[in-house]
């Protein structure tokens, strides 16, 4: 990249599961540097088993792409107290 900081890939996958609750979510990102440059920051989320839903961005910094993950990982991380269970790391 030739502008911004250097920005390292990121593979997620998290699950939130509360059968009693009757959830069942997945998030996933994945976030790397394209042949241009730019940070691609893909995210998919939904019920397990479902299809759900996925988003891609692009990004001309690595910051601007590490302060949209961090975003998305702090909504995450307040889980417990919206929907009652937390996400945990399946995979990194």
């Amino acid at each position: 990249m030739t502008k911004g900081s250097p920005f390292d890939d990121v593979q997620l996958e998290l699950i939130a599961r509360n059968p009693a609750r009757n959830i069942h979510r997945r998030y996933g990102i994945l976030a790397s540097v394209d042949l241009f440059g730019a940070v691609i920051v893909e995210t998919h989320w939904g019920r397990i088993g479902a299809a759900g839903q996925h988003k891609v961005r692009s990004f001309a910094h690595g910051a601007e792409a590490d302060r949209y993950v961090r975003s998305i990982l702090a909504r995450r991380n307040s889980a417990r107290t919206r929907l009652g269970t937390e996400y945990r790391v399946l995979s990194e």
